[in-house]
């Protein structure tokens, strides 16, 4: 290319206005003495008339000191605004060319794209690289204005601006942009160095640059970012649909036009993974975006199962286990989207435009859950080296959040599972109270946690309303639940007070956590165990660190039952106080966990009273009344696990119990057996007669023998028949095999016999033997 040495510039009139320093230089004449002449003054022969036509030849110009210069001449029209030529920058230099210095060579053959402007912004040079970015030859540019030469505004305004800071400030700068060129097909990075460029004596009289692409090292950059953000946005939910539609939102569009998310049906469930074959691979869809609405790209609806074949790179990334990418033309990648496009539903179609597709295996902790696939439609470039390998990254970061939201869910599952079966499912049948029940699992991260209730009816027609909460989360709570439901039931059936109850269940807790210090908390638990007597109307209860029950009276006044709750089952320390209340029928009695009315951002005096308010609301039944409460007072999105448990009581008329005193004379025995026959004779259970006459007469005998005075006898007709006999003595009796040859001990084993079931209990004064029997059908 030909060096420029001279510039001048001409109105349509062909008057100069313009000349360069290296005009000066070749005819000797200063700007002040051109300027505003005619540019045929200094010609010292015509131009050839070929030459003026095409704007190009070689003219002789007149030097100063009157000798002639022959230069090669090129002239560029200037237009106006409505495309007429209004002037002419004339650029010329001498005909023959000298052979160009090392310098010369360097900035022509430089890797980076360099050129020259003059004060104005106008090119006067560029190397071979510059040429390239801008698509055009050097002549084509030179004494054009920058502004002119490019499309894109924004950027032009923005290095125009630094092109003039650095000529009118004289100071170099660098300049950095993110921007087309117009032989280029994306976007680039460019690291621009602006410099003044000056004359021996220090003037300025232009500015030069060089561009460097460091598009690499920004792409690099960016893919960095992308990684830092899905650490922040991938994961934020331990639900796996969600996790993968929070990859796709990353992916598209910065990375893929369109990304698609695939899983196996065993990772959305609680089954193994399988064993992979080379048969075709089934997945399911769980996610996939795109930068076009409506995903048109997407082959298979969300939810749908699909089947890859061996060949697909989706199936041949999960069975090789690495990134496979495919690009258009190659054989692979036509005949995966052939075969796509044959499968796909009508409007579901892989556009032509789709060139690049990457497919990246899913695998965390040595299992592969799925396949992730990225393709590229809109951006030009295909995928490299350096996507696959963030890609892969990014894969694995993803993936590591899909299988934590597997085991979450699968956790949960067990877990849910675990609390359900340990939970009672149908309460037992007893007439002392109607009963309705809740639980509520925790919709937290932290998973289903310990909260548990029981109904367990008692001798004497009586029933317990336990609740409890065990400490923690998950299965282990779910676990420690379970042992401590079996053992309050165990506990119950001894007949103990609810504070008796406490104090041999906190001593369980403490023993299973003597072992190992670090389980104390996770074994720690609160409980709340109370009897209800239908016959007395009393209800009895002690509290271990738990809440206090609400009371809704016939009345529809309510309020909460004041206890001096005990500390917390295994912390020890202090005894349980028990305290008894008398109800009338018809009461509502509720016991429930603190997750009903204990949360980090409500008041629990303001929970507890909506709780009242709630069991106060008209209802058509307890169940409908359980889930009225819940609603009323539970937020939205409740943090902990809740159980609640609802009693109406009942109680037991006169018409339904018979009660004798019994002196301590033998003798009296057969006329109390007498009387209980003439009873049983008053209800209508003379089937009952018999089996009633022996179990009498031996609980009656027993207590007369080896009891203390006072002794009671007394029936009760509920859905059994009820015999019991107290004493003031606490010796309880043994059921024991008696010998041939021994002459008694076969009392209780008969009573044992006959009836249904029977047992003892201590009471304030002493115990009560009781036994029950069914009654005979009606």
């Amino acid at each position: 290319m030909e060096r420029v040495s001279a510039v001048a510039i001409l109105d349509a009139q062909g008057v100069v206005k313009g000349w360069s320093e290296g005009a000066r230089r070749l005819t000797g004449l200063e700007a002040a003495d051109v300027v505003g002449r005619p540019a045929r003054d200094l010609l010292a022969e015509p131009p050839a008339p070929e030459g003026v036509a095409a704007l190009t030849g070689t003219a002789v110009l007149r030097h100063r000191d009157g000798g002639a210069v022959p230069l090669t001449v090129t002239a560029c029209a200037v237009l106006d605004e409505d495309g007429r030529p209004d002037g002419y920058v004339i650029t010329a230099g001498p005909p023959d060319r000298h052979e160009p210095t090392l310098a010369e060579l360097a900035f022509q053959q430089a890797s980076m794209s360099m050129s020259v402007f003059d004060a104005d912004q106008r090119y006067l040079r560029l190397n071979d690289v510059a040429c390239k970015v801008m698509g055009v030859p050097e002549d084509v540019l030179l004494g054009r204005p920058f502004p002119e030469t490019v499309e894109d505004e924004v950027h032009s305004r923005g290095f125009l601006w630094h092109l003039r800071q650095v000529s009118e400030t004289g100071r170099p700068l660098r300049y950095e942009s993110f921007t087309g060129a117009p032989a280029l097909n994306r976007e680039h990075a460019w690291t621009t160095e602006m410099w003044p460029v000056r004359d021996p004596s220090g003037e300025l009289i232009g500015t030069a640059l060089a561009a460097f692409d460091s598009s690499d090292q920004y792409w690099a950059r960016q893919r960095l970012a992308l990684l830092n953000e899905a650490a922040a946005a991938i994961g934020t939910t331990l639900d796996v649909v969600r996790t993968a539609e929070e990859m796709v939102g990353i992916v598209v569009p910065r990375f893929a036009d369109f990304a698609s998310v695939d899983l196996f049906d065993w990772v959305l469930g609680a089954e193994e993974p399988p064993v992979l074959t080379g048969t075709d691979i089934a997945l399911r869809r769980v996610a996939h975006g795109s930068v076009t609405e409506g995903t048109p790209e997407a082959a298979v609806h969300l939810g749908e199962v699909d089947h890859y074949p061996p060949f697909s790179p989706p199936a041949r990334a999960i069975l090789e286990g690495r990134v496979i990418q495919s690009q258009a033309g190659e054989p692979a990648f036509m005949r995966w989207v052939a075969e796509r496009n044959a499968r796909a539903p009508a409007g579901r179609r892989h556009r032509v435009g789709a060139h690049s597709m990457m497919a990246v295996p899913l695998r965390a902790r040595g299992t592969t859950l799925g396949v992730a696939v990225a393709v590229r439609i809109r951006q030009s470039d295909d995928y490299g080296a350096d996507d696959a390998v963030f890609a892969e990254e990014l894969a694995s970061r993803a993936a590591v959040c899909v299988d934590n939201a597997r085991r979450f869910a699968r956790e949960r599952t067990t877990a849910l599972a675990l609390q359900h079966n340990l939970l009672p499912r149908g309460l037992p049948g007893q007439a002392a109270v109607e009963v309705a029940h809740r639980y509520r699992p925790s919709g937290s991260q932290a998973g289903i946690g310990g909260d548990w209730f029981d109904v367990i009816p008692l001798s004497g027609s009586r029933v317990a309303l336990v609740v409890g909460d065990v400490v923690g989360h998950g299965i282990p709570s779910s676990a420690t639940m379970g042992r401590l439901c079996t053992a309050v039931r165990t506990l119950a059936d001894v007949d103990l007070p609810p504070d008796e109850l406490l104090t041999h269940l906190d001593d369980l807790v403490t023993h299973l956590a003597g072992d190992d210090s670090d389980e104390v908390a996770e074994l720690g638990a609160t409980c709340l165990y109370s009897v209800y007597d239908p016959v007395t109307r009393r209800l009895s209860l002690a509290a271990a660190g738990h809440p206090p029950p609400a009371v809704v009276l016939p009345d529809g006044t309510a309020q909460v039952i004041e206890v001096n709750a005990g500390p917390p089952l295994g912390v020890g320390g202090l005894p349980f106080e028990a305290r008894e209340v008398e109800l009338p029928e018809g009461a509502l009695v509720a016991l429930y966990t603190d997750g009903l009315i204990e949360d980090r951002d409500r008041d629990i005096d303001h929970a507890t009273a909506e709780l009242c308010r709630a069991l106060t609301a008209p209802a058509e039944s307890l169940d409908a009344l359980c889930d009225g409460v819940l609603k009323a007072v539970l937020p939205e999105d409740p943090s902990d696990d809740v159980a609640l448990l609802l009693a109406r009581t009942r109680a037991l008329g006169a018409d339904r119990i018979a009660t004798w005193d019994v002196p301590p004379d033998p003798e009296r025995v057969a006329g109390t057996r007498q009387a209980a026959t003439d009873q049983l004779t008053a209800w209508g259970l003379d089937e009952a007669a018999f089996v009633t006459e022996l179990v009498v007469s031996e609980l009656v005998t027993n207590a007369i023998r080896y009891g203390a005075p006072p002794i009671q006898l007394r029936l009760i007709r509920d859905r059994t028949l009820i015999c019991e006999v107290s004493d003031a003595s606490s010796t309880s009796p043994h059921l024991r095999r008696a010998h041939a040859y021994d002459e008694g001990g076969r009392g209780l084993l008969l009573v044992a016999q006959l009836t249904q079931r029977w047992g003892s209990r201590q009471t304030g004064s002493g115990k009560t033997i009781w036994a029950e029997q069914p009654l005979p059908p009606v």
